[in-house]
C-alpha cells in the first residue's frame, strides 16, 4: 500500500513538473528553483527529485547547459544536415533559417557526418549560441566507410579511417568475408539503433593490406564515398561520341585553326582544356585569346554522362591518380586540345590596354582551333629565361610573358592577395611507394596561365552584367569568396600580436589591407606559418548565383570558365553563355534558377571532398617517405601550440607531427594560451609558434596516419 502511495505522489509530482515548464513557454530553470515555484515541502524533495529524474531519463524534460531543465514539449525541433567535427562536437545548420546549432558529443545521439537530422532545440537564455540534441536520424548521408578490420577471440571490429566517424564498427563473424586482420576494408553499416552500443556493419569489400601498392589511395576515395571507376554502360555511352566537324558546325563558329594558339601545362597532364593565343593589334593593344575546351558541345544536359558528371562535381588529383569527373574518351580524347588537332573550343578573346591592362573590348563565341604545340611549363620557362630562343614561337612567349606581368602588377595594386605556400610533389616507385619529396617552385610560366585565366573568368562574369535586361542580370553562377567574419579577424590579430606582430586589422577590413599584412611579413622566419593561419582566416570560395565578388582575388566580378573537363560548374557557365545567345523567356528563367540552386550546392560540396581527398593521399604518402628515413633528423617550425604539446612541420617536406608535453623531458611546461608558448617553470625556456626547431620521428601510427616527433636538440 505504501509503495503505491508512493507511486502516485510521483506521478502527480511529475504531472505538475511538466504543466509548470509547459506553461513556461520554452524557458529552463534550476532544480531548485522549480521545486520552489512547485512550494515543495521538504520533507517531499525526495519524491520531488525522483519525479524529476525520471522526466529526464525519459526525454519528457530536458537537461541542459548550466545543470538547468526546460520541457521537450516546448522546445522547437529542426531539420538539417549535421556536420561533425574532429573533436567530436557538430553542428546542424537549420534548413529553414541556415542558422547554425550547437551539438554536443554526448548529444548526437546515433548521427554520423553528413546524415540529414531532426534536432531538438534547447531553451537559452537571450543572445546565446543555440544549441540542440539530435533525436532521430532522417536519413544517412552514406552507408559505406573504410577503415583497418581488428580480430579478437570472439568478435571483429573496424576502426574508420575518417576522424568523424566517432565509433567504431563492429563486425559479427559471420560478416567479415574472412578478412585478416590489419586489412583495409569497406563495410556498410546495417544496424545502429542506441548510442549505447557500437555500430553493426558487415564487410562488403577487402581492399588489402595498407603496404599493398594502391591501397592506401584507394581508401581515401571510397571512404567519403567517391567513385572510383565508371559504369561500365557509361563508358560506352562515351566511346559512341565522335569528333564530327561538319562544314556547317565550322560556318557557325569562330574558325580560328591558323592562328597560332598552343597549350602550356604541367610534364603529366593528359586532359588539355585551355589554349592560349597573343597578337600585337594595329593600335597597340593586345588580343588575348583564352580558347577553352567546348565539353558542352558532347555532352548534353540530363542524359547519363551528365548525371554522372555533376554527381562528381570535380576531377580528382590524387597523388598516384586522376579520377576524373567525365569519361577518359571525352576527358582525355575528344574534349582534349591535343596538339596538331582540331578541336571545338569556346574562345573568350579580349583587346587589353598595353599601357593599363584594362579589357577594352572583348567577344566570346564558340569556336575552332588546332593547337600548333603542347608546351610544358618548364619548355615555357627555360624560353622566359633565354635558354631557348630558337623556339618558334620563343617571340610570342617572350610577349605573352611581358603582358602577364603587366596583368599581375594591376591586380596585386588593386588589393588582391598572393596566397601562394609552398607545396611538394612526390617521386613514386613502380609499387607506388615514394622515393622523393620535391619541393615545388613556382614559375613565372605558372604565374602567365593563371593571369591568362583570371582575365577570361573576369571578363565573362562581366558579360553576364553586360547582356542583363532591365537591370536584372541573367541567372548565373559566380564563384565568390566572402570577407573575413569578425571572431577569425580577432583570431588572426591574437595570433599575429602572439608572433610580436601589431597590426591594425578591422572588421572592415579589405583586400589591400589584409595584402599589405601578409607583405610586411614577406622574407621572414614567419611567412609560412602566417599564411597558412591567414588562409585559415579566409572564408572558404564557393559557387553561389549571388554575385558577392571575390575577396581574396579583390574582383568584383569572378566566374569559372576555364577548366570545363574537369569541374561541372565551368561547363554550366558554358552552356548558359551559349543558351543567353538567344531570348530566355520567364518560365526557363525560373527553371535556371531552381538548376543552378542544385549545382552550385552539389558542386561547392564536392570540391570540398575531393580536397580532403587529395590532401589525405599526400598526407599518405608523406607518413611511407617518413617510414624509411625514421633515423634522420629534420629541421622544421613550431606549426601549431597546444596544451597537450607543439606540432613541428619539417621543411622543406611539409610534413606535419607531434611533439607531446610528456616528451619534453627537459623541464615542466606551461601553456600560455594568449601568446601560443609553452614556457618551461625551472629553466624559463620557450617554445614559440614560428620557431625553428630539429626534431626526430618517435612513432609513426600508419592507421591514422599520424607521427610523433622528439626534439633532436
Amino acid at each position: 500500500m505504501a509503495k503505491e502511495k508512493k507511486k502516485n505522489e510521483n506521478h502527480h509530482y511529475q504531472h505538475k513538473i511538466i504543466d509548470f515548464l509547459k506553461n513556461k513557454k520554452g524557458r529552463s530553470y534550476k532544480r531548485k528553483e522549480i521545486s520552489r515555484a512547485l512550494d515543495v515541502s521538504q520533507s517531499d524533495y525526495y519524491l520531488f527529485r525522483e519525479a524529476m529524474n525520471e522526466l529526464s531519463r525519459s526525454g519528457k524534460v530536458m537537461k541542459i547547459k548550466g545543470g538547468r531543465y526546460t520541457s521537450a514539449a516546448s522546445l522547437r525541433k529542426i531539420q538539417g544536415a549535421i556536420q561533425v567535427t574532429r573533436k567530436g562536437f557538430a553542428f546542424v545548420a537549420d534548413e529553414r533559417t541556415e542558422e547554425e546549432i550547437f551539438i554536443s558529443s554526448q548529444n548526437l545521439n546515433t548521427a554520423l557526418d553528413g546524415d540529414s537530422v531532426e534536432v531538438q532545440l534547447f531553451g537559452v537564455s537571450r543572445g546565446k549560441s543555440k544549441e540542440g540534441r539530435v533525436t532521430q536520424v532522417l536519413s544517412r548521408a552514406k552507408n559505406l566507410f573504410v577503415g583497418t578490420y581488428h580480430k579478437s577471440e570472439y568478435y571483429g571490429f573496424v576502426v574508420p579511417d575518417n576522424r568523424k566517424v566517432y565509433r567504431d564498427f563492429y563486425i559479427p563473424e559471420k560478416k567479415a568475408l574472412r578478412a585478416k586482420n590489419g586489412q583495409k576494408v569497406v563495410v556498410e553499416l546495417k544496424k545502429w539503433d542506441s548510442s549505447m552500443m557500437n555500430p553493426e556493419a558487415q564487410i562488403v569489400e577487402i581492399l588489402g593490406f595498407p603496404d599493398e601498392p594502391g591501397v592506401d589511395v584507394s581508401s581515401v576515395v571510397i571512404g567519403p564515398g567517391l567513385p572510383i571507376k565508371f559504369a561500365g554502360k557509361l563508358e560506352e555511352e562515351a566511346a559512341k561520341k565522335e569528333l564530327n566537324i561538319t562544314p556547317e558546325e565550322i560556318a557557325r563558329r569562330l574558325d580560328l585553326r591558323n592562328e597560332v594558339v598552343f597549350t602550356i601545362d604541367p610534364p603529366d597532364a593528359k586532359d588539355f582544356d585551355d589554349a592560349v593565343s597573343l597578337d600585337k593589334l594595329g593600335n597597340g593593344n593586345w588580343k588575348l585569346g583564352v580558347h577553352i575546351a567546348d565539353v558542352s558541345y558532347f555532352v548534353n544536359p540530363g542524359t547519363n554522362i551528365d548525371l554522372e558528371a555533376l554527381e562528381r562535381g570535380t576531377s580528382i588529383y590524387l597523388v598516384d591518380r586522376v579520377i576524373p569527373m567525365l569519361p577518359e574518351h571525352l576527358s582525355n580524347k575528344l574534349c582534349s586540345l591535343q596538339p596538331y588537332e582540331d578541336r571545338m573550343s569556346h574562345s573568350c578573346i579580349m583587346e587589353i590596354d598595353s599601357s593599363s591592362g584594362d579589357v577594352v573590348h572583348y567577344e566570346i563565341k564558340e569556336s575552332i582551333i588546332n593547337s600548333k604545340r603542347r608546351y610544358t611549363y618548364q619548355e615555357v620557362q627555360d624560353i622566359i629565361d633565354d635558354k631557348n630562343a630558337g623556339d618558334p614561337f620563343a617571340n610570342v612567349i617572350k610577349k605573352m610573358h611581358s603582358l602577364s606581368r603587366l596583368l599581375r602588377k594591376k591586380r596585386f595594386q588593386n588589393g588582391s592577395i598572393d596566397f601562394s605556400t609552398p607545396e611538394v610533389k612526390f617521386t613514386l616507385n613502380e609499387k607506388g611507394y615514394p622515393v622523393d619529396i620535391i619541393p615545388l617552385k613556382q614559375m613565372h610560366s605558372n604565374e602567365m596561365i593563371e593571369e591568362f585565366m583570371l582575365m577570361a573568368n573576369q571578363t565573362v562574369a562581366k558579360h553576364i552584367k553586360n547582356i542583363s535586361e532591365k537591370g536584372k542580370p541573367k541567372p548565373f553562377i559566380y564563384r565568390i569568396h566572402e570577407k573575413p567574419d569578425q571572431e577569425k579577424l580577432t583570431k588572426f590579430r591574437n595570433f599575429m600580436s602572439a608572433l610580436g606582430y601589431k597590426i591594425d586589422i578591422k572588421s572592415s577590413v579589405s583586400p589591400k589591407q589584409f595584402q599589405k599584412i601578409l607583405k610586411e611579413i614577406e622574407g621572414g622566419k614567419d611567412e609560412i606559418i602566417i599564411k597558412e593561419v591567414a588562409l585559415r582566416t579566409m572564408m572558404k570560395a564557393v559557387y553561389s548565383q549571388s554575385n558577392k565578388g571575390h575577396f581574396g582575388l579583390a574582383f568584383k566580378d569572378y566566374t569559372h570558365f576555364t577548366s570545363p573537363i574537369r569541374r561541372y560548374p565551368d561547363l554550366m557557365v558554358h552552356r548558359l553563355l551559349k543558351e543567353y545567345e538567344n531570348s530566355v523567356d520567364f518560365k526557363r528563367i525560373s527553371e535556371i534558377k531552381r538548376e543552378l540552386k542544385k549545382v552550385c550546392k552539389i558542386s561547392s560540396e564536392r570540391e570540398r571532398q575531393a580536397l580532403d581527398a587529395e590532401r589525405e593521399s599526400v598526407r599518405i604518402k608523406q607518413v611511407e617517405w617518413l617510414m624509411q628515413h625514421k633515423d634522420e633528423t629534420f629541421e622544421g617550425i613550431i606549426s601549431g601550440v597546444m596544451a597537450f604539446g607543439i606540432f613541428v612541420e619539417t621543411l622543406p617536406y611539409l610534413i606535419e607531427g607531434l611533439i607531446r608535453i610528456e616528451r619534453l623531458e627537459d623541464d615542466y611546461y606551461i601553456y600560455d594560451e594568449k601568446t601560443y608558448t609553452l614556457i618551461g617553470k625551472d629553466t624559463g625556456r620557450t617554445l614559440r609558434l614560428g620557431d625553428a626547431v630539429k626534431v626526430r620521428v618517435a612513432n609513426i601510427d600508419r592507421e591514422r596516419n599520424e607521427i610523433d616527433f622528439l626534439l633532436a636538440e
